[in-house]
């Protein structure tokens, strides 16, 4: 089987759409509530943990490749983004977010690796 196929696109798709959706979540209250000035701040913020815990859920059902599935549910979010925004200049506060979600998946990827190693090996020196 072909590396393409081994990635399991549905998971990384509903991951990055509803990380994205997350970051709307959490931007839209901060912008009503303080304004324009407070939306960089909560972006950044929101597009690497939103990112993180969504690779994260992504993770909990795949067996290998954690970092790779994590990474593109960044991309994802990345990318629907920009084709909502019609690929119109950003500023660049924006295009930082945009890194910290493809880093903020890619960390949430390693975290599930690391602890599905943790649990393989808790569950093998239980043996």
């Amino acid at each position: 089987m072909s590396t393409f196929a081994r990635i399991h696109w549905v998971r990384v798709l509903i991951g990055g759409f509803l990380a994205e959706v997350a970051v709307f979540a959490v931007v839209i209250p901060v912008f009503l509530l303080f304004g324009r000035h407070a939306v960089p701040y909560a972006a950044l913020s929101a597009s690497l943990v939103t990112c993180f815990l969504f690779a994260l859920w992504v993770g909990r059902r795949i067996d290998s490749r954690l970092v790779l599935h994590g990474t593109l549910v960044g991309v994802v979010a990345t990318l629907l983004y920009v084709g909502l925004t019609l690929g119109r200049p950003e500023p660049p506060a924006y295009l930082v977010a945009h890194v910290l979600k493809i880093v903020g998946g890619a960390a949430g990827g390693f975290c599930a690796e690391r602890r599905r190693k943790t649990m393989r090996t808790a569950t093998a020196d239980a043996r």
